[in-house]
């Protein structure tokens, strides 16, 4: 019996791969943090990994946090008045 186009495709995935219900996951989450629809806590909840696990994970598949110049002055302008206090 003659494979169908998509088992076919699924097998060589498979066998490329491994395991593909979490290669599955773990696109969904980089994808979720690139879209900003999950934090980095939340990825690495969903995929069961530590702090620098989660951080290893996005940086290898170049999911990095988006942020801004504006961001930045806006956390030095919070840390210069928590320093002052």
């Amino acid at each position: 019996m003659r494979l169908s186009c998509r088992e076919d495709i699924g097998r060589q995935l498979e066998s490329a791969w491994g395991d593909m219900p979490r290669r599955a996951l773990e696109a969904i989450a980089v994808e979720g943090y690139r879209s900003g629809a999950l934090t980095r806590a939340e990825v690495g909840r969903v995929l069961g990994l530590s702090y620098w696990e989660t951080e290893a994970f996005l940086k290898e598949r170049q999911a990095y946090l988006s942020y801004s110049e504006a961001d930045l002055e806006q956390d030095r302008a919070a840390l210069d008045g928590a320093l002052s206090e």
